[in-house]
């Protein structure tokens, strides 16, 4: 099973306005509401292309309450910690400058964050969990370490999906997969990584501290994968991109899912690259259906192969 753990999720509520008037009185065209976070994207995405995945995390009120009922008639199997405040509402404002106002969520009791450890404790090694997204501020830092260290210890495959220098000290515990972008990746060292050479040399830092694989993605240049052995290219297919939110985390989902499926690096590399951009040319999460048009387009050359 493919657990994802959303520590922090929300209804993202996207709110489209012709013409936006700072004190004046503004109707919308339209408005779409999508349950958000990292991890409950990977879980949507691990479902529409068949994979059996559980949704985790914490969820509270009438909110929440919308964000079970969606992933329930997605198909998605869940195990929420209920919790007594409202689930957070984050506004996207869509207009001629675009405008995001986030909530804060729910505070998590000590009994709440222990319940979710439970859940944990209950997976064994033939499980993958998927930590996605930041820590609330409610919460300890060291959060996503102490899931981590009980992960390693039970020999269950983490993914983690972070940013931050913090991820730097999650490396300890040997995630399977780390996929930061460009920008991320040089946030992690203090420095600007702007060719593809400096994303193979810092790609494999974070391999050479613990990463099994990790993925760096770079917009309109594609994504690299790096292991201890190798590193591929991939391009990018044609396509308009439309909406840049959750790419990553599908890239995460394609590949994650496909490994488990065929245990190949390479085809679950290529299938992430464009399960992420299927999202990317999309208004909503990917469909299996784009994700296929896009996969033929994607080619894989191993670093120094590279052609124009």
């Amino acid at each position: 099973m493919i657990y994802t753990v959303t520590l922090n999720p929300s209804i993202d509520y996207y709110v489209y306005v012709d013409t936006f008037q700072v004190g004046g009185l503004n109707r919308m065209s339209h408005d779409i509401k999508y349950p958000g976070g990292k991890g409950i994207n990977v879980s949507r995405v691990l479902s529409r292309i068949g994979i059996e995945t559980k949704a985790l995390g914490f969820i509270g009120g009438f909110t929440g309450r919308f964000i079970q009922e969606v992933l329930t008639q997605e198909g998605i199997a869940t195990d929420f910690v209920q919790v007594d405040g409202d689930t957070r509402i984050n506004i996207k404002l869509k207009t001629a400058e675009e405008t995001e106002i986030n909530g804060a969520g729910p505070n998590i009791s000590a009994s709440q964050l222990q319940e979710l450890f439970g859940k944990i404790e209950e997976m064994d090694n033939s499980d993958t969990l998927i930590l996605a997204g930041s820590i609330p501020s409610s919460l300890d830092d060291s959060l996503y370490s102490t899931m981590m260290k009980r992960c390693l210890d039970k020999g269950i495959r983490v993914v983690v999906d972070t940013s931050g220098k913090a991820m730097l000290e999650l490396l300890r515990y040997k995630p399977f997969l780390v996929k930061p972008n460009q920008h991320e990746l040089g946030e992690f060292f203090g420095v600007a990584v702007n060719t593809l050479e400096e994303v193979i040399q810092y790609g494999r830092k974070l391999v050479e501290r613990g990463a099994q694989h990790c993925i760096v993605s770079m917009a309109g240049d594609g994504a690299v994968l790096i292991t201890a052995d190798e590193a591929y290219v991939a391009n990018v297919p044609q396509g308009k991109l439309i909406n840049s939110v959750g790419a990553g985390d599908s890239l995460v989902a394609g590949f994650i899912g496909t490994f488990v499926r065929t245990g190949s690096v390479q085809q679950a590399f290529a299938y992430g690259v464009a399960t992420g951009s299927a999202t990317a040319f999309s208004t909503d999460l990917c469909t299996q259906e784009r994700i296929e048009e896009l996969l033929p387009q994607i080619k894989l050359t191993q670093a120094g192969e590279r052609t124009s």
